[in-house]
């Protein structure tokens, strides 16, 4: 359990991105040992407070008040681009800039076992799954021996043994942690209380006590501030009658129509927005290429990876039209990298049927263009249309017009996904191919994005690890890598 001894507070912190304001007076403060959920609608700035708590960013106004050397670590959400090719002791090597640590190697030895991940030293970064990339990046935090951790969606791509071994350290750790995760069931596990970034005041809100205790919580003042909503507005409206009814007898009665309309004035600054933790997605679909028929896709071999090499195994599996197969396997496998091979069409043993144009829905984002702008990501996917076809697909996936003009990789993870979603649902595949869809997706938008997978007519194969999710799409066939 934590202590009472504050080790980190935001005291009244201003701060914007560009012109976008992201903190307004926010005020929280954070105890040795806490293990602190930071929640927030995606885009509302989690990731920044982050680099503010750091030091990577500077406040505009107020402080960022932290105990004397007290030591931070992030595990983020991806791999930086740019370390992609390095090696596994080049990646470590890197967490510390400044010094030579001359026992680099035990070190690494000693945090890969407390990840439960096996990794030659000479091994590329982005030869490892999804998964095992997420292990990595953990790792890399818990080298630094900090003092807080700083966790941004550190289940995204794990598989349930991952999980499971995540919030075991968790649990048994004495750090003091801040965690992102939209993974609520993970939270509720080792959450002590909920740091809530509202994204409408720009303000940090604090409370105590598990994950879904808070959430709760938060339900209940939103739904308290709605039928204040309510009240309010039916009392102003009657008193607009009156002092409409007042205003034209002339007069005296016109003073009294004057203060009832500074009464209603006062009135209506009390309504606070109505707000949601989250909106929602719209409902969307993903039309199916109309001219496709019969067979889409034949494997006869996949390619099985254990103790980092490769083995070709036979399968039989054969795709038509409306049919689904779901891929599955512990991280490391060569789940990812069979999809990937499909998509380029490179993988052995793979035949697709020509002209069949293929969606496919990378766990890291790597099919958008990081510097195109979300209007031409989406414009380019477009088959046929206009813009406002365009606008009004953008906004189902709540992107504004400002995340319009954005370019792609200045988007939160989350945001980006939406982009992905939003493309797809243009481009009208034939073939869907999906590698952890509910990665860095907000949990209110997964049914949604589930039921639209549902209703897809053409061909698709998903990688998932989250059971609830898979649950909700019609699955056709199985296969199982570590089976094999």
């Amino acid at each position: 359990m934590p202590n009472n001894e504050v080790i980190l507070r935001f005291n009244n912190v201003t701060f914007e991105y560009g012109k976008k304001k992201i903190l307004d007076e926010a005020t929280f403060s954070v105890r040795r040992g806490a293990k602190v959920t930071l929640m927030g609608q995606n885009g509302a700035g989690k990731s920044t407070m982050f680099q503010l708590i750091t030091g990577d960013l500077k406040t505009e106004e107020g402080n960022v008040i932290m105990e004397e050397e007290l030591t931070f670590a992030i595990s983020k959400q991806v791999i930086p681009r740019d370390q992609l090719g390095d090696t596994v002791l080049a990646f470590f090597e890197s967490a510390f800039p400044k010094k030579k640590i001359y026992d680099i190697e035990p070190r690494i030895k000693k945090v890969l076992e407390i990840v439960n991940l096996s990794a030659p030293l000479d091994r590329i970064v982005k030869s490892f799954s999804g998964g095992q990339q997420a292990r990595l990046l953990l790792a890399f935090a818990l080298i630094q021996d900090p003092d807080m951790l700083l966790l941004d969606e550190p289940t995204n791509n794990l598989d349930p043994a991952g999980i499971e071994h995540l919030t075991k350290f968790l649990i048994d750790s004495k750090k003091t942690c801040i965690v992102i995760s939209h993974d609520a069931d993970f939270l509720n596990a080792f959450t002590q209380g909920v740091l809530y970034l509202d994204i409408f005041t720009k303000k940090v809100e604090q409370y105590t006590g598990n994950y879904f205790d808070v959430l709760k919580e938060i339900t209940a003042r939103l739904e308290r501030e709605r039928m204040k909503n309510v009240r309010l507005q039916r009392d102003i409206l009657h008193r607009k009658e009156q002092m409409n009814f007042f205003a034209q007898k002339g007069g005296h009665m016109r003073d009294v129509a004057r203060k009832m309309n500074e009464k209603i004035a006062e009135l209506e600054e009390d309504v606070v927005d109505v707000r949601q933790e989250d909106r929602t997605i719209r409902g969307f679909s993903i039309p199916c290429q109309e001219e496709i028929t019969g067979r889409i896709l034949e494997l006869t071999s996949v390619s099985v990876i254990k103790n980092h090499k490769a083995t070709t195994k036979k399968v039989k599996i054969a795709l038509k039209k409306g049919e689904r197969l779901h891929l599955t396997g512990p991280n490391g496998i060569g789940k990812t990298t069979l999809l990937e091979a499909l998509a380029s069409g490179h993988a052995k043993g793979e035949s697709i049927e020509a002209g069949t144009r293929i969606g496919y829905y990378r766990q890291d984002f790597s099919t958008l263009d990081f510097d195109a702008t979300v209007w031409d990501t989406l414009a380019r996917a477009m088959r046929e249309g206009d813009q406002d076809r365009l606008r009004s697909t953008a906004a189902g996936f709540l992107l504004d017009a400002e995340i319009l003009r954005a370019k792609v990789g200045a988007l939160s993870e989350g945001q980006k996904g939406l982009v992905a979603f939003a493309k797809l649902s243009l481009e009208a595949p034939g073939l869907l191919i999906l590698d952890e869809p509910t990665n860095h997706i907000n949990f209110r938008h997964i049914p949604v994005i589930a039921k639209a997978l549902d209703r897809y007519e053409g061909a698709m194969i998903l990688v998932s690890h989250v059971p609830d999710f898979v649950k909700q799409i019609r699955i056709d066939y199985t296969l199982d890598l570590a089976a094999l």
